[in-house]
């Protein structure tokens, strides 16, 4: 990856918590796959890994709201954009490995229980419902069908996602737009 040292850990970090679990990376890990010096992290992320943990799941969840984004714009309804929203989780899938879990719980709450860890998930997976709810919302549903429309969604992905690592299949979320669509 390009850009800044703080984006470099911020993105390693992130690929790394997803493939191992918070617990199962250390500092040592991250730099070593990072490509840089120790006194880098902390000049960053003064907490040490849990600053970069914070940092990696915000990271995840700006490359997931894109997503949402590129799912969501060109669609002419509400049906298309969940449906390519699917597709799009489905190659992401396909590209990270057919083990890792979702970059945000993967991150924070797959580890020891921090307060701030659950919060920022908290925030996180909210600002994805709510970026899917202005979709929505824009594509002629109500903001109520609109919200309740977005959490289902989330909660069907989420366990999409689950099943899909079970059996190393990302058809397992090609199949949730019929699912959902089936109540539009």
């Amino acid at each position: 990856m390009n850009g800044s040292t703080k984006d470099k850990l911020a993105w390693t970090a992130a690929k790394l918590f997803q493939e191992r679990g918070y617990d199962g990376v250390g500092l040592s890990d991250i730099l070593k796959s990072a490509r840089v010096p120790k006194g880098s992290l902390y000049h960053h992320f003064r907490q040490g890994k849990s600053d970069l943990a914070l940092a990696a799941a915000q990271f995840a969840s700006r490359e997931m709201l894109r997503i949402i984004d590129d799912a969501f714009l060109p669609a002419k309804t509400y049906k298309d954009g969940m449906t390519t929203l699917f597709f799009k989780c489905a190659k992401l899938f396909d590209l990270m490995g057919k083990w890792n879990g979702c970059p945000v719980s993967g991150i924070l709450l797959n580890g020891a229980y921090n307060p701030m860890f659950r919060e920022t998930s908290e925030h996180i997976f909210d600002s994805w419902i709510e970026r899917v709810t202005a979709h929505a919302t824009r594509l002629g549903l109500s903001e109520n069908d609109a919200k309740e429309r977005a959490t289902h969604l989330f909660v069907v992905l989420q366990g999409g996602w689950d099943l899909a690592r079970a059996r190393q299949n990302s058809d397992e979320l090609r199949r949730l737009p019929k699912l959902l669509s089936e109540g539009l």
